[in-house]
């Protein structure tokens, strides 16, 4: 209720005296200029209500009171679930008002102001809830023409976004204050209204605004809850909206947001001064913000745990392997002589890691999953955890900086020091190994810890732990481990996991499963097949994602990707398109011959025949990913030392984002 120590508000007093016996005012929840927000409780049914009166001076206005009651009355006909709903629409003595449903939470300002900006991923489900309200809206004829954060409320108990305020904007034309701004063009017949930071520059210009202005809004909005900071700004809302006209805005990128590349695209395409450029409409923008979310399915448990604990390490079991070893050293030494004390040090250092490596990789199999799994998985960890630091951590003083490098140096020149005096502790007589010893271990002790201090340092911006073990396992490491665990598997049939994979990735490994479950004979008989799915496996991957760059250079582009100088782009990516269907195609040939083969209505020689067609397709394909290679590495060469810079002019003033585009796909 209304705190009785308060300054009585006069408007207060004389809204509840018109409203008595229909709504019991609460208390205000806010105000601007758009009039001022009541908590109200609706007597009749005993609810509570929030009423939006519009302030006093505008209702005085015959064509302003005219004009909200029926936009007012247009946004009350929408009915949406991420959309706050207008129970009335009213007119109470002078005072006219709209009442709509209440929502316990806080607006998408508050949010970001209280606890920093949103993660990647509930970013991306509440634009795409936010973006679904806008086209329902836009379909039934209705501009916002005000998105912002302040418009739009999180709900406290299940966090599922509402937009407020739909087509009431355009009502606060002469209105100022709490970030609105109205004025009238003397050579322009609109009038401009809306909030500086988030309007469009169409909006700024006083022109035209059509659906794609609150596309704008909604990425400019999108910019500051990802990152915190507005787009663009100024010392006053006339400079805010000239650079809104003529500035072009920074990259969600390049501003230190760590968000998936495609989600910056996105809101970098919003954000666009033309509006064709901007995505084509707000369903639009929707479906590609659930194509992210997909990209960013929940892993399986058993790929979560591997990922964060089994396949590290850093567990109890390691441990007292270790000392295991370095004790067995010690009595080796004592009985045998420290040569043969240091061999065995040596020999455990190098088996425990080996023998971890290889139980992990068969744990992993028999729970159905393989080594390619583990790519995705460790790059949605590595996701989550540049998220979770951009969030926690802040840049740090340089004081930082210049410890960590320090540390860093230390650990190289001990470590080095210590590698060169190890060979000296095998020779000489034992007094001579006890000195060299101490030393040794001194130096290492150094080298220890000034490289835990490093990491410590360095884990405060990056995810160490992760980076390391991702690099061991889907590198050199985790080969071996996966063919060694393999081997001791032999030909166990290999449970089906449920797990997202990529269509060529699914095909090898059930192509594979059928062909370590045929005869020994029939293997040697076929060759290495299991290379041959890999290799098919490698070349699809590397061609979707070639494909992905080039479809993200176009989507960037917009409605301009239709243009000519585009045309090169287009092909390739049909092209593209065309080798990877052929290419998964070779591989579901593969596997219904193996099929075929175990059914006994293939022959071997039947099989042999479609396996040499598929090693030619990749010997091909490789020839073409080489030679690609080659281009792109020309490419991206400065331009007077590149021969294909005639290529420039051909893809005219969009060469450089397709560029980009190009220069992150893996050849």
């Amino acid at each position: 209720m209304t705190d009785p120590r308060q300054p009585i508000d006069p408007l207060f007093i004389a809204f509840q005296s018109a409203l008595a016996g229909r709504y019991s005012i609460d208390r205000e929840l806010g105000r601007g200029g758009m009039g001022v927000v009541y908590l109200a409780r609706e007597v009749q049914l005993d609810r509570f209500v929030a009423i939006k009166l519009l302030p006093p001076e505008l209702s005085a206005r015959h064509d302003l009171r005219e004009r909200f009651l029926r936009e007012a009355q247009l946004a009350a006909k929408l009915s949406h679930p991420n959309i706050i709903p207008i129970h009335s629409v009213e007119q109470t003595e002078e005072f006219v008002y709209f009442v709509m449903a209440y929502v316990d939470g806080e607006t998408l300002a508050q949010r970001v102001q209280s606890r920093g900006p949103l993660s990647a991923s509930d970013g991306i489900r509440l634009l795409r809830e936010v973006a679904w309200a806008l086209g329902y809206a836009h379909g039934q004829g209705l501009v916002h023409r005000d998105v912002k954060p302040d418009n739009i409320l999180i709900e406290g108990a299940t966090g599922r976004a509402l937009v407020a305020d739909f087509g009431i904007a355009a009502i606060a034309v002469e209105a100022t204050g709490d970030g609105l701004v109205g004025t009238h063009s003397a050579h322009q017949s609109h009038s401009v209204c809306g909030t500086p930071e988030f309007m469009s520059p169409e909006q700024a210009l006083g022109e035209h605004v059509d659906a794609r202005s609150d596309l704008y809004s909604l990425g400019a909005t999108a910019f500051y809850a990802l990152s915190g900071r507005l787009p663009f700004e100024g010392k006053s809302a006339a400079q805010t909206l000239a650079r809104q006209v003529t500035s072009t805005a920074p990259s969600l990128a390049a501003v230190g947001s760590h968000v998936p590349r495609k989600l910056a695209q996105l809101v970098d395409r919003c954000l666009a001064k033309d509006p064709a450029h901007r995505p084509a409409s707000a369903q639009s923008l929707a479906d590609e913000l659930g194509l992210a979310i997909e990209k960013r399915r929940e892993l399986p448990a058993a790929l979560r745990a591997f990922v964060k604990r089994s396949g590290r390490m850093d567990g109890g079991g390691t441990i007292l392997s270790l000392i295991g070893a370095l004790a067995t050293s010690v009595v080796t030494a004592a009985v045998l002589g420290p040569a043969s004390g240091v061999i065995v040090l040596a020999a455990g250092t190098v088996a425990i890691p080996i023998a971890f490596g290889i139980v992990a990789a068969r744990r992993l199999l028999n729970l159905g999953f393989t080594q390619d799994d583990l790519r995705p998985a460790f790059r949605a960890e590595q996701e989550s955890s540049r998220e979770e630091r951009s969030v926690q951590f802040r840049a740090g003083f340089s004081w930082r900086s210049m410890i960590e490098g320090t540390l860093k140096r230390i650990a190289r020149v001990s470590g080095a020091a210590g590698a060169v005096l190890m060979p000296l502790a095998l020779v000489g007589d034992s007094r001579q190994f006890t000195l060299v010893s101490s030393v040794i271990v001194g130096v290492l002790g150094v080298a220890a810890l000034s490289t835990f201090g490093y990491l410590l340092l360095m884990q405060l911006r990056r995810d160490v732990d992760i980076e390391f073990w991702s690099a061991m396992w889907t590198g050199r490491f985790g080969d071996l481990a996966f063919a060694a665990a393999r081997k001791l598997r032999g030909a166990k049939p290999v449970a089906t996991a449920m797990t997202h994979r990529a269509t060529e990735l699914s095909l090898g490994i059930a192509a594979e499963g059928l062909f370590e479950s045929l005869p020994k004979a029939a293997r040697e008989s076929l060759g290495d097949v299991p290379q041959l799915l890999q290799r098919l496996q490698r070349d699809a991957n590397t061609l979707r994602t070639r494909h992905n760059a080039l479809q993200d250079a176009l989507s960037q582009a917009g409605a301009a990707a239709q243009c000519d100088e585009y045309t090169p782009v287009r092909e390739e990516r049909e092209a593209v398109q065309s080798r990877l269907r052929e290419t998964v195609g070779a591989l579901e040939t593969t596997r219904l011959g193996l099929l075929r083969l175990h059914a006994g209505s293939m022959t071997l020689e039947g099989l042999t025949t479609h396996i040499g067609i598929a090693v030619d397709m990749t010997s091909h394909l490789e020839r073409m990913f080489a030679a690609q290679k080659e281009v792109d590495e020309l490419l991206r060469l400065p331009r007077a030392q590149s021969p294909a810079r005639s290529l420039e002019p051909t893809l005219g003033s969009h060469a450089q984002s397709i560029g980009n585009a190009l220069e992150l796909t893996p050849v």
